[in-house]
């Protein structure tokens, strides 16, 4: 392998700067949620981009976009794989998956400019509507692919304004008649890497250009409806209330106490969402509503979080005469990056200098899904300032430009130690 191969720099600047302009807003942020008219003009913009080189395209019919460069090996080895996604969340920023689309391609057109010849085809992906968007449907395509989205769960489901979303995958290029056939096989592909931002501020606060990502976070997500009684806010003495509202309150930060107790920082807890019946300034509330969150590296962490919480709740409950009810919204399992890629990532920093730092993802990314069919993993880069979803959001280039050369050469040490069905050699 030639260590001194290098990613052009300036031309992945030039590639963020041009996808950038899609969805371009008066805030300086970018509005290019799934499926909008700003989404599809950058994925004809990558589309042509992919051309231009003499890279295969097609899409699939969950509307991802494959790009393929030819290996070389006669036993016709399944490709590996390297992407991520365009789509934005609203007012958001141009790196938050995109980076990672970019520096795919990027590696294909110095692999082509060298004229290097590799055993597995390289495939860029760019996976349709990671981020939550107005269908309901996030991380749609990578769920697709990893055979997680059937046919009979989309052929209903319109935005707000009543449409269609398999309208809008037609448009983009998808088959809703044909979606399953975009799942992929245990034996479809090698291995699978992502570069994304990190979105926190670990890196950047030490000054670390690449993460090696270990495992992406396990989400677990519950619906609390908290019932007391309304009364009037003036005449009923505080003895006399059953006030749904301080309950929740009072629930609330004990959410938030136990994660701040937690002696792992990356557990976390939040409540985003709160609604109150009736929401008036002069009626004890008779409802509160709200959706809590918790996630963790592991089924272990989470587990002892929601041990603690079903005990403050419990204590909770003989305090206050609200009745509760309780709902699980979502109980995702953390998803641990595969070893060999990990090691090959830290290998190869090693190689060419560049720190390096394990860490787990804090937020849910098309990895997680590609990891329950292939050998999966990531690279985080720094975020300056640890923002993200924002106009604001921002990476340093020079952190771009290492976190790019570390993906070129580990997408060839996987190359060159990996076999049919993605086994190390």
């Amino acid at each position: 392998m030639d260590n001194s191969l290098r990613i052009n720099p300036d031309r992945l600047e030039r590639s963020i700067q041009e996808l950038a302009v899609f969805g371009l807003n008066e805030h300086g942020g970018l509005d290019r949620t799934a499926f909008t008219p700003a989404e599809l003009e950058a994925r004809e913009w990558l589309k042509a981009a992919l051309t231009s080189e003499g890279f295969s395209v097609r899409i699939d019919a969950a509307a991802n976009i494959w790009g393929r460069r030819a290996g070389e090996n006669l036993e016709l080895l399944p490709p590996i794989v390297c992407g991520s996604h365009m789509d934005t969340v609203p007012n958001g920023g141009k790196y938050d998956g995109a980076l990672g689309v970019l520096m795919a391609l990027e590696v294909l057109r110095t692999l082509d400019d060298a004229g290097i010849a590799t055993r597995h085809p390289f495939e860029l992906v760019s996976f349709s509507a990671e981020e939550p968007n107005p269908f309901g449907l996030s991380t749609f395509g990578s769920r697709a692919a990893a055979g997680k989205l059937t046919r009979e769960q989309i052929i209903r489901v319109k935005n707000p304004e009543g449409k269609l979303l398999t309208e809008a995958l037609e448009e983009a290029g998808g088959s809703p008649e044909c979606f399953e056939q975009a799942a992929l096989s245990k034996e479809a592909l090698s291995a699978f890497v992502e570069v994304h931002i990190e979105q926190g501020r670990r890196l950047i606060s030490r000054n670390i250009p690449i993460g090696a990502v270990t495992s992406i976070t396990g989400i677990y997500r519950e619906e609390v409806t908290v019932r007391g009684e309304a009364n009037h806010a003036g005449t009923t003495l505080m003895e006399d209330r059953n006030d749904a509202l301080t309950a929740a309150a009072e629930m609330i930060l004990a959410a938030e106490s136990i994660c701040r107790a937690f002696p792992d920082r990356e557990v976390v807890g939040t409540v985003g969402q709160l609604k109150i019946i009736p929401n008036a300034p002069n009626i004890i509330p008779a409802e509160a509503v709200f959706l809590v969150e918790f996630r963790g590296e592991s089924k272990e962490q989470i587990g002892q979080v929601l041990t603690e919480w079903n005990l403050r709740l419990e204590l909770l409950a003989r305090r206050r005469p609200s009745v509760v009810t309780r709902k699980v919204i979502l109980d995702q399992a953390p998803s641990p990056m595969d070893r060999t890629i990990i090691e090959a990532i830290e290998r190869q920093a090693g190689l060419l200098h560049i720190p390096y730092q394990r860490l787990g993802s804090m937020a849910g990314h098309d990895a997680a899904h590609l990891a329950s069919i292939t050998r999966s993993g990531m690279i985080f880069v720094p975020s300056v300032g640890g923002k993200s979803h924002c106009p604001e959001e921002e990476s340093r280039i020079s952190d771009i430009e290492q976190a790019a050369n570390v993906l070129l050469h580990t997408l060839l040490d996987l190359d060159a130690g990996l076999d049919t069905g993605g086994r190390q050699l």
